[in-house]
Formats: structure tokens, sequence, C-alpha cells
């Protein structure tokens, strides 16, 4: 992958699951590199369970904090719909990473669409660099559900290898209250190890 250098990093969920915290994550750690971090949000219907969407750039120096179709390094997905919803705007041989989760979307719940079948079959036929993984039962292991952003910030963490540890975990206690920090960070450490364990890497 990229280093920090130039990195342009889309997380894409629904409303509720975090995407913002993740996005100031990242880009705490970043920062403490001494990059210049750019964060842009975009809220679908949030409260009914629409797509929300940041955009996270991050360089020397960065003009715009807009990604365009083709030009995400990486996707971070944090339910599998959104993850190939989005693809059109990852790079040619990008990396998504995706919790394989589903959340319905509203079409779906009003019986108007079916969610589609095989999404991940299709991601694996794609021509990226695919991570997979049930993120939403190990943020479960670390004691808490809501944690799936953490975990999946830990997968990435795991393959931006220029920036230390001890980076990633003063950049999680500067956006997690104290008393949720043990949670997040065992669910960080959760994702961090995945990446060795998972065949898809």
């Amino acid at each position: 992958m990229k280093n920090l250098d130039c990195l342009n990093v889309l997380i894409v969920g629904v409303g509720g699951q975090g995407t913002l915290l993740a996005s100031k994550f990242l880009g705490a750690a970043a920062a403490l590199c001494g990059k210049d971090v750019k964060v842009s949000e975009v809220h679908g219907m949030s409260q009914r369970g629409g797509s929300v969407i940041t955009c996270v750039k991050i360089g020397d120096k960065i003009a715009s904090p807009i990604i365009d179709e083709g030009e995400a390094d990486v996707i971070l997905a944090f339910e599998q719909l959104e993850a190939i919803r989005w693809l059109s705007y990852l790079k040619k041989g990008g990396t998504v990473i995706t919790n394989v989760q589903k959340i319905n979307p509203m079409p779906v719940v009003s019986g108007a669409a079916k969610y589609p079948d095989n999404i991940i079959e299709v991601l694996e036929k794609s021509e990226i660099e695919l991570v997979a993984l049930d993120a939403l039962g190990l943020a479960a292991e670390s004691g808490s559900t809501k944690a799936v952003n953490v975990v999946l910030l830990g997968v990435l963490a795991s393959k931006l290898t220029e920036v230390p540890e001890n980076i990633w975990e003063e950049s999680l206690k500067s956006v997690i209250p104290a008393k949720m920090y043990g949670i997040n960070e065992k669910a960080f450490q959760q994702g961090l190890r995945c990446y060795s364990a998972n065949s898809l890497m």
C-alpha cells in the first residue's frame, strides 16, 4: 500500500456506524506523523440508515478534501453493500477493507428492493486487494459491537507500516473518551492482528 505521502481513504457506512470518528482517528495519526490532512463528510439519509461517506486525504500538502471517482487508494467499508456501492471510487488495484455485516437499506426494509447476493464473491473477482472480515464479531469480542470502526482501522493500520503503533495509540486516546479506551484499544488490536491471519491479504 502507498505510504502517507499521498493517501486517499474513502470511509463508507450507514448512519450510526461511526464513520466520522474513524476519519478523526486516521486523521489524528497522520497529523502526528507530520502530514497534512483534509476530511470531508457527506451525509446521506443517516437517520434512516442511509449512506454516510467520509473522505480522508493525507499528504505533504492537500488542497481539496474531496475524493472523486477513481481516486481512492483504500475503501474502508463498515457494511458490504456500501463496499460495492462505492467501488467506482477506487483506483485500479486499490484496496477494499470491508466488514461482512449486512445492514438492510430502506428500500430492502420496505420490500421495494432485494439485498444483492454474492457481494463478497463479486469483490473477490474484481482487480482489487480485498480484506473481508467479521469486524462486528471481533468488536463484540472486544466488549462493544459499536467498535466495528476501530477494528477496521486496526486492519488499515496493519498495512500502513510506516506509522508506529504508539502513534495509533496516542491518536485513539485523542478521539475516544477515557472510560471507553480499553474496549477500543482491544478492538484496534483485533484488527491489527487480523492482517496476518486473513488469507485474502
